[in-house]
């Protein structure tokens, strides 16, 4: 890296490829019934930073409520978020109903936990142009 510029550990680095992508993941529970408990939700943070780990990509942020959670995540380009949400969301799911299956089963019945809506959000930052480097 030259000198000149300042090293920004949001920007990572690939062969071939220098990116920083993040996006912003809302989940909500199936009829949004709130089974969340503060042990609940330290334990699907830790769920969902482990299936982050699984796919190379970084939990920066987690947060929630009763009824939903938030998820900030870094990722890499090679990493289909579709996928990704899918296998957080059913990782967690498994092992929360399995941990704490007589809570969960006040608030939700049957197979389902989480709605199947959600809302992502990409977090772009604008990344000022490197001198030298045509924009074509």
């Amino acid at each position: 890296m030259s000198p000149r510029w300042e090293p920004n550990p949001d920007i990572r680095r690939g062969r071939t490829v220098v990116y920083t992508l993040h996006a912003h993941l809302v989940f909500t529970p199936k009829y949004r019934r709130g089974p969340f408990t503060e042990e609940i939700l330290r334990r699907c943070e830790e769920i969902m930073r482990a299936v982050c780990a699984d796919f190379e990509t970084e939990l920066v942020e987690f947060n929630g409520e009763r009824d939903h959670v938030h998820l900030l995540v870094h990722y890499p380009p090679k990493v289909a978020l579709s996928r990704l949400v899918g296998s957080l969301k059913g990782v967690s799911a498994r092992r929360l109903r399995q941990e704490f299956p007589a809570h969960i089963r006040k608030y939700l019945w049957g197979e389902h936990f989480w709605s199947t809506s959600g809302c992502v959000q990409g977090s772009g930052v604008r990344v000022p142009p490197i001198p030298g480097v045509s924009s074509r």
